[in-house]
């Protein structure tokens, strides 16, 4: 009998969505095939301490409520720390001691900063072991809406007009020189995060520096954007070299805009539409937009694409998202289950794709050597 796959879980992190990711990490766990996957759960703090768990159920509490979710760090606890190593054990205990047998491929369920943002992805690149979802390229572009929307728009693909100012110089930008470009009211956001963390509606110039300056708390760079009037049309891609769409779905939000508390925090934030309500010519534009964007940016493994659908038919692009929300009611998910795949058969499919893509990078030349009068590519 063949040994079960060893999956690194990887969840938690430093990032102000710390508590989303350990949500979606308790439902991949629930999810995952046990017949064919060992499980290895490993916690990062808000401090960035790295934690190997056994106990599943200490480590990731019963409650589906985030603000009661946390990281236990016992003293027993044994601290891990990845470094590069030859294929096949790149995870070791701080006291120096390997684990008893390596990690076969990693499941990052980190989301926003140090884990959806190329950071962790170049980490375990490093240490040469498979990972699931977007490398480091795809990652950091998807975690950077400002960098993001002009690759998307630059590609001919739609997007809101946008602004972005920087924390060492944004006093010379007036609201008025705002207003000009984009109308009112606009949206205030952070650069590089997600779960909707420090985005604001700004509709008058009374609120506008009180919120700038709550954006900046979280990133230093923060965008000004356009408000798109339009219905809130969510679509999840999954592969690699050919990616695919599942059917779209529609977020309704019931506060005013899908923010952090609607999504997380209130049972009724929002509706759901799923599959959304669409004809067949919108259904096959969004997903036709959806890949293209996929593709633009080099993602890989899995993304969740945010669109708005205008009524006059035309679809304007809000951004992706390389680690999406992964709980059993987050919509990419949800949205692949509608379209005929099985939570634990995508899970099941993600890191195919990641093994897959593993091998394929392997089979990569790495290095040259000087034979007699020619150069020659080889393995190392």
């Amino acid at each position: 009998m063949s040994k079960k796959i060893r999956v690194g879980i990887l969840f938690g992190g430093r990032s102000a969505e710390h508590e989303v990711s350990l949500l979606s990490a308790k439902s991949i766990v629930e999810a995952i095939d046990k017949n064919k996957y060992e499980p290895v759960l490993i916690g990062i703090n808000k401090s960035g301490e790295w934690f190997l768990h056994e106990d599943m159920n200490n480590c990731l509490a019963n409650s589906d409520n985030a603000k009661l979710i946390q990281i236990h760090e016992a003293k027993e606890r044994e601290k891990v720390t990845v470094v590069p190593r030859k294929i096949g054990s790149p995870l070791v205990s701080l006291s120096g001691h390997a684990l008893d047998r390596p990690l076969d491929v990693v499941f990052p369920v980190l989301h926003g900063t140090y884990g959806e943002d190329g950071t962790i992805q170049g980490l375990l690149k490093l240490a040469n072991i498979p990972f699931v979802g977007s490398g480091v390229l795809a990652s950091a572009v998807g975690m950077d809406k400002d960098i993001m929307k002009r690759l998307l728009r630059d590609a001919g693909i739609p997007t809101a007009k946008f602004i972005t100012l920087h924390s060492h110089s944004y006093q010379s930008v007036t609201f008025e020189e705002l207003e000009a470009v984009l109308g009112l009211p606009f949206f205030v956001k952070p650069a590089n995060l997600g779960s909707s963390v420090g985005i604001s509606k700004v509709k008058s110039k009374q609120e506008f520096t009180e919120k700038v300056e709550f954006a900046f708390q979280f990133d230093h760079k923060v965008l000004i954007e356009e408000f798109i009037s339009g219905r809130e049309i969510e679509c999840s891609v999954l592969g690699n070299d050919a990616p695919i769409a599942s059917l779209p779905g529609e977020v309704i939000p019931q506060h005013e805009f899908y923010s952090y508390e609607a999504k997380y925090l209130d049972d009724n934030g929002a509706l759901f539409e799923i599959p959304a309500k669409l004809n067949e010519q919108e259904i096959h534009n969004i997903q036709a937009l959806s890949i293209k964007a996929f593709q633009v940016l080099c993602c890989e493994g899995m993304a969740r694409v945010d669109v708005f659908l205008q009524k006059d038919g035309r679809i304007v692009m809000n951004e992706l998202n390389t680690i999406p929300g992964f709980t059993k009611i987050s919509m990419y998910p949800k949205l692949w289950a509608v379209s005929g795949l099985p939570y634990s058969n995508l899970i099941d499919q993600l890191i195919e794709l990641a093994l897959e893509r593993f091998q394929k990078e392997q089979n990569l030349k790495t290095h040259i050597t000087l034979l007699g009068e020619k150069l020659v590519a080889t393995y190392l």
